[in-house]
């Protein structure tokens, strides 16, 4: 009776330690989500002065917990026990799955990629499932389906932009900062806010469209990352839902307030390659994209979607010189221009005509640099499947 009851006690505190690693892996992998995602979401913001850091890393906080709350559910309950049952979340097998999530992150930062969170971590699930033989091979085939199809929207909504619209918007909408503040209290009687004495009516409401716009990449970021926290420790019951939830904002708020930081700075030190415009159309294009998939609960990658959309947007001002049938034949423009640097002007030269610049196509994207992402984001998600194949068909945990 003794012996049984050490035995048991051995056990409780085995399955606390490893709760209690779980509950840290968790966090951690939150904490770096938090720090990529807000210099995502509010590098343009930053960067243009409309924004300072803290009130950057408030708003990321409180719209990812709106967008984990809501949609993220659904991405969570895909994650957490319709890829593989929910029987098979073991809290070691789900401590072994948020491990290869972080081993990810810390693979994409050595090589300074942006991996994606969602595939590597349905990846290190579905090794499991591969092993245990209890897949879903219906739910699998229709995320993977929609990890092709959705880049490619990703790309031809801001390709068609990037030809058609983008030269109209950038004349009409004024995104330049004026000298001054944007916002002055008028003190007299009641204080009541008023414009800045340099601030036009169009220029504030570009401000509030830039804020708005940011608040919704967070709140889609949200939706999309806060199940490859938790979800696993969620699939297990060792956390519910709503736990899990506060878990994984918890943990990206905390990254906000820290380590985005840096990734705010490298963000906004950037903005010369990537104006404020071309920033909102790529947030907006990727944010929807990927807050739809999590409404249907795939969980999908805002990395990939915005990288596409980038190179979408890029493609389609390079050949605005040449016809749609030209330019996907490769012909090149004779004079490209830079897809991402247009300055705003009232003339807008009609499609076929040349824009006045002394820049190449090469300016507008590094196609060996976007070969070598999207080299990583296939490779991350592959290895992590092949890992978590291998050591629970080794050793079922």
């Amino acid at each position: 009776m003794m012996t049984l009851i050490h035995y048991t006690a051995e056990r409780a505190s085995v399955v606390e330690i490893l709760l209690v690693v779980g509950l840290l892996v968790a966090a951690f992998v939150g904490f770096n989500i938090g720090g990529s995602s807000t210099g995502v979401a509010f590098g343009p913001a930053v960067g243009s002065g409309l924004l300072s850091k803290l009130l950057a890393a408030t708003l990321m906080t409180a719209f990812a917990l709106l967008g984990a709350w809501t949609a993220g559910r659904e991405v969570i309950k895909t994650m957490g026990g319709q890829i593989v049952p929910q029987s098979e979340f073991t809290l070691a097998a789900s401590v072994a799955v948020l491990f290869f999530v972080g081993l990810a992150l810390l693979i994409s930062n050595t090589f300074g990629v942006p991996a994606s969170t969602s595939m590597t971590a349905v990846g290190a699930i579905a090794g499991l499932g591969v092993a245990t033989g209890t897949l879903d091979e219906g739910v699998m085939l229709e995320i993977v389906s929609w990890w092709i199809v959705a880049p490619v929207i990703a790309f031809w909504i801001c390709a068609m932009v990037g030809r058609y619209v983008y030269p109209y918007l950038d004349a009409t909408l004024k995104l330049d900062s004026s000298p001054g503040p944007l916002v002055e209290l008028d003190r007299d009687g009641f204080p009541t806010p008023t414009l800045g004495p340099n601030t036009t009516p169009r220029e504030a409401g570009s401000t509030v469209l830039v804020v708005a716009i940011a608040c919704y990449m967070a709140y889609s970021a949200g939706a999309s990352n806060a199940a490859n926290a938790v979800a696993p420790l969620v699939g297990n019951g060792a956390l519910g839902i709503n736990e899990g939830i506060l878990l994984g904002a918890g943990a990206i708020g905390l990254g906000a307030f820290t380590i985005a930081r840096r990734t705010l700075d490298t963000v906004g030190n950037d903005l010369t390659e990537l104006p404020i415009l071309a920033a909102l159309i790529v947030e907006t294009v990727s944010a929807s994209l990927i807050a739809f998939l999590s409404y249907i609960g795939i969980p999908a990658s805002l990395a990939v979607s915005a990288t596409m959309c980038i190179v979408g947007l890029g493609w389609g001002r390079a050949t605005r010189t040449v016809t749609i049938g030209e330019a996907l034949g490769g012909k090149t423009p004779e004079m490209s221009v830079n897809a991402l640097t247009t300055e705003t002007r009232e003339d807008v030269p009609p499609m076929g005509q040349e824009e006045e610049t002394d820049l190449a196509g090469s300016d507008l994207f590094d196609p060996g640099t976007t070969g070598r992402v999207i080299f990583f984001w296939l490779l991350t998600p592959s290895l992590s499947a092949l890992a978590s194949y291998a050591l629970f068909s080794v050793s079922p945990i």
